[in-house]
């Protein structure tokens, strides 16, 4: 489990439209010290339409995004098609599979969590996956949210990681949220 971040992907309906939502925290840690409390760990990809999320260093995000972003561009925006070659890449390189890192994509449609020794690990529901040091209690609190209120998909996010951020001493609730499909 990374001592990173907390970054958090939903499926969901609003008014019978499909939207996906990513939310991430801004806390960046250097051992048991907080380094930066705001940053952006998330971002839009393929003009907009996939989102994305990292939980690992920096550098190492700024690397992977731009090749996963080729790949999307390559095959067109199948997220698919694109995560299956991604990870191939990903953990055929020598460099690149001893990364501790793990990501967050997802569209309207799919959502998958990805990781250097090749996992491409599409969720049991289908809808809520969760990554990072605080993941686990953003997963729990969104699930129960999702099967126990009338929140917006988005209020989801918002809750769950602040919940997370409560509890996960690598996590804060300086949230960022993104959002497709709306």
């Amino acid at each position: 489990m990374f001592e990173a971040t907390t970054i958090l992907g939903y499926k969901g309906e609003i008014d019978g439209k499909k939207v996906a939502i990513i939310g991430g925290d801004g806390q960046v840690t250097l051992g048991n010290c907080v380094i930066k409390a705001n940053a952006t760990k998330i971002r839009t990809l393929y003009n907009g339409q996939i989102l994305s999320g990292f939980a690992g260093s920096t550098a190492d995000a700024f690397s992977l995004f731009d090749m996963f972003e080729r790949i999307l561009e390559g095959k067109k925006g199948d997220l698919l098609r694109s995560v299956l070659e991604f990870a191939k890449m990903w953990r055929s390189d020598k460099y690149l599979r001893k990364l501790e890192a793990m990501m967050i994509v997802l569209n309207t449609d799919k959502i998958f969590i990805l990781s250097g020794t090749g996992d491409v690990l599409e969720p049991e529901d289908g809808k809520i996956a969760a990554i990072g040091s605080g993941g686990n209690y953003a997963l729990a609190a969104a699930r129960a949210l999702d099967q126990n209120s009338t929140l917006h998909p988005k209020e989801i996010v918002q809750k769950s990681l602040e919940i997370a951020g409560n509890i996960c001493i690598y996590t804060n609730t300086n949230i960022k949220i993104l959002e497709v499909g709306t």
